[in-house]
């Protein structure tokens, strides 16, 4: 379950909620009572480490072959290139 960043609009009070996603958004707050109790945007809290998916994925593999300006022939005419 997530926990939610809540703070109060009117006296300034702030409280972290474990909620599930499909509970309701608390509105009052526990404090004052006024109903200007809202969710906070925060950053999220978890980190990716290690050998995972980008170092096995997504990055960049040094025996691949380099790069070159030049794009790829025509392959028989079926695409979008202009060189008929």
């Amino acid at each position: 379950m997530p926990i939610y960043a809540y703070r109060c609009g009117s006296c300034g009070f702030e409280k972290d909620v474990l909620q599930k996603m499909s509970d309701a958004p608390l509105t009052v707050c526990p404090e004052c009572k006024a109903e200007t109790f809202t969710k906070q945007l925060t950053a999220p809290g978890f980190q990716l480490k290690g050998s995972g998916w980008y170092a096995t994925d997504f990055k960049g593999d040094a025996k691949a072959a380099p790069k070159s300006d030049n794009p790829p022939p025509c392959q028989g005419g079926t695409g979008s290139c202009a060189c008929n």
